[in-house]
């Protein structure tokens, strides 16, 4: 938000530009941010296109879209809560988002900086400006859960014991392989890419066998669709597979890699997560499959409680015929509009200091609000 703006323009709830009428409204205020009803319609937009690329339409979209919106106001207050509080953590994630960005760069193999901005407001339909904001703040957000709730929510190992002991049936095994993959595609590539794609390939092999996260890779460098779920494959039984590749993976150790394998749409590379024996397996074997069945339960109301916490603490208020679904209980967040507010009574002191402040009166921003811009958030 320009610093510029009068209060009295501000107050109502309206942003303004010069010489031109109404362009954003306000909708909530939260600490130093503001959510606008544009960024509530860019959420809808996203909603919609993420429903859409699921295979959801029709009928079955409208309901998923009606079941989905009445959280949009609260999905927007729960970033702009989550990202303040990463800024009091002193939490950075810049270096991860260069990284990232250089990443999808070199993959689009476009130098120009120009042309590469243009490439993300084509594949994303935002301004590479608000692409790197939303990737940066879905860092931040993710973060601060890990470190303020994740952590913090106790698993005893008599727990762990119990679960297994009441749930033994669910851990007995037919023999299947985990495996995560790397795809770099060669469609439409001619020799000089397709070389290139293969030199891809195999820088990829040689920086996953030295240890770096193979999931992260996956989900930065691949070409498939599986690049959304960190190159995670379904479990394969024997025979499932491809027969060239299942010789390649089956009898090999967790964390095998292997080389880059020429398929006919470019080089695919696989990496062993798990091979499960058939049988009852043993308590260590699925101590970590156990632990996150006791875990996610307890996440999404550790979460939310966090958030409840958050706003119990916050400056929020929000306009009338708007609701965060995510309120805290028994919290005033009631629109008030400042120019409304007046002293019951006031000295002769109060009257001398007032005719004063009257002169920079327009320079003061509604509290709650940023001088520095609209939100971008995502």
């Amino acid at each position: 938000m320009k610093p510029w703006l009068p209060i009295a323009l501000l107050a109502s709830g309206y942003l303004f530009a010069a010489d031109i009428m109404t362009v954003e409204e306000i909708v909530a205020k939260c600490n130093g941010d503001i959510v606008t009803r544009g960024d509530l319609e860019q959420s809808r937009r996203q909603l919609i296109s993420d429903l859409r690329e699921n295979g959801i339409a029709g009928p079955a979209l409208d309901q998923a879209l009606a079941g989905r919106q009445k959280d949009m106001l609260r999905d927007r207050i729960d970033q702009l809560l989550l990202v303040q509080k990463a800024k009091d953590l002193n939490i950075s994630v810049d270096s991860d988002v260069s990284k990232r960005i250089a990443s999808i760069q070199s993959d689009a193999a476009i130098a120009d900086p120009d042309k590469f901005h243009e490439y993300i407001k084509d594949k994303s339909g935002m301004s590479f400006e608000d692409f790197r904001d939303q990737m940066k703040n879905s860092l931040l957000t993710q973060r601060v859960i890990r470190q303020e709730v994740n952590e913090k929510i106790p698993i005893k190992h008599e727990e762990v014991v119990k679960y297994y002991n009441d749930h033994k049936s669910d851990f007995v095994r037919e023999e299947r392989l985990f495996l995560r993959e790397i795809l770099v595609s060669t469609e439409n590539k001619d020799a000089a890419g397709v070389a290139a794609a293969e030199k891809k390939a195999k820088d990829l092999v040689a920086r996953a066998r030295r240890g770096e996260r193979f999931a992260e890779m996956a989900r930065d460098n691949s070409d498939s669709s599986t690049a959304k779920s960190m190159g995670e494959l379904p479990p394969f039984k024997k025979g499932d597979l491809n027969k060239n590749q299942e010789d390649l993976v089956w009898d090999q150790p967790k964390g095998y890699v292997t080389d880059p394998i020429r398929i006919a749409n470019g080089f695919l590379i696989l990496r062993v997560e798990e091979h499960q024996k058939a049988g009852q397996a043993e308590l260590s074997e699925v101590e970590n499959e156990v632990m996150d069945k006791l875990f996610q339960p307890r996440l999404g109301p550790a979460v939310r409680e966090y958030l409840t916490k958050l706003r119990e603490e916050a400056f929020l208020q929000i306009k009338a015929d708007w609701v965060d679904s995510g309120a805290a209980p028994g919290k005033d967040t009631a629109w008030s509009d400042p120019l409304q507010l007046r002293p019951e009574t006031v000295t002769k002191a109060e009257v001398a200091h007032q005719t004063h402040r009257k002169r920079l009166l327009w320079m003061v921003p509604v509290p709650g609000t940023s001088t520095g811009g609209t939100s971008s958030s995502q």
